[in-house]
């Protein structure tokens, strides 16, 4: 705890850049960052969420000293900050902080390997359905404030086709949109308009981090 510094993360903040030292390690404990990759044209693309179920520390735990992946604030809140040298030297230290790492990193890799095949096996409308689940999960709140076009970005899509998905999902009564916000109105509803995927990951998640959706 004395390693942990309190920070405010705000929306569509940068926490760290791609190809920069890997300086620090943060928690999010009511707030979302995605993991995105960066392309030369400066186009991203999301890879992975992280919200108060882990932290950005997957490549920090092999050693890692440069990050390949930009760090950016989808939904604000808070977060603790630690540096990469104590963090390292908590893993050395502590065998139950060690294990709990490993199993957040099994946890992060299932996220990403689900993602993966679920971005070539279902509907723009399903991957955003799942989405929007996925950042209630981490959050306690059923409006979340996120922007479309922030959305097209993270699905990779342009801003007109994942605005003709939100459509449909609001048409359904399932979500409301407003300026920089959409709101969750049915959320049993959104589960079952959302791919199979959406549980699958909940379910693998918490067979590593059973403690996560206790």
């Amino acid at each position: 705890m004395p390693e942990l510094e309190q920070i405010r993360c705000e929306r569509e903040q940068v926490l760290m850049d791609a190809d920069s030292s890997l300086d620090h390690v943060f928690f999010p404990d009511s707030g979302v960052v995605s993991a995105v990759a960066v392309y030369a044209d400066g186009s991203i693309i999301e890879m992975a969420t992280i919200g108060r179920e882990g932290c950005t520390a997957v490549q920090a735990v092999f050693g890692a000293k440069i990050s390949s992946v930009r760090l950016l604030v989808q939904i604000p809140g808070g977060a603790a900050k630690m540096s990469r040298t104590a963090f390292t030297r908590a893993m050395e230290r502590m065998p139950s902080f060690r294990d709990l790492m490993y199993a957040y990193v099994q946890a992060f890799l299932e996220q990403v390997l689900v993602s993966v095949a679920c971005n070539g096996a279902h509907s723009l409308k399903h991957r955003l359905a799942r989405w929007l689940l996925t950042m209630r999960d981490r959050g306690d709140d059923d409006s979340l404030q996120i922007t479309q076009s922030l959305l097209a970005e993270m699905l990779g899509v342009q801003r007109p086709t994942v605005t003709n998905a939100a459509r449909e999902l609001e048409r359904g009564g399932l979500i409301a949109r407003g300026r920089r916000q959409v709101t969750i109105l049915d959320r049993q509803g959104l589960v079952a308009a959302s791919c199979e995927c959406y549980q699958l990951v909940r379910a693998r998640v918490a067979s590593y981090l059973p403690k996560t959706y206790a």
